[in-house]
């Protein structure tokens, strides 16, 4: 059973910075693509980061190049999304995802291109 676990959430003034992570567990952690999505309340999930299998390529959403990072430890089997310059605009439930196949490429952005989800933690930014 593949179990994905999102934590780091919190409050943080506008300007601020957090580091979410994604524990995985259950099955190899070397293989598989990561990504981030969000929702906010009242609006629909959006895709935020995506890391290839291989961590040779990253995707970002517009609304957050150069301000986020996904990023990967293998040794600590979790992913992480480091996120700088925070605005109240990003404040939303972010979720962890991974896929279910190993060595899946692609710039995928949709959540059904994902098959393990985590519970979500929750970023509000304050103005």
């Amino acid at each position: 059973q593949v179990q994905v676990v999102e934590s780091g959430g919190g409050t943080v003034q506008a300007g601020g910075s957090l580091r979410l992570s994604c524990a995985i567990s259950g099955r190899t952690f070397r293989g598989y693509s990561m990504g981030w999505f969000r929702q906010a309340p009242g609006k629909e999930r959006e895709f935020v980061a995506r890391l290839s299998w291989s961590s040779s390529d990253t995707y970002y959403a517009d609304s957050v190049k150069g301000r986020f990072t996904i990023s990967t430890d293998y040794a600590k089997r979790t992913a992480y999304l480091q996120m700088n310059s925070l605005t109240p605009e990003d404040t939303a439930v972010y979720y962890c995802a991974t896929d279910r196949l190993p060595f899946q490429d692609g710039d995928i952005r949709v959540g059904s291109g994902y098959d393990y989800w985590g519970q979500g933690t929750q970023v509000t930014v304050s103005s």
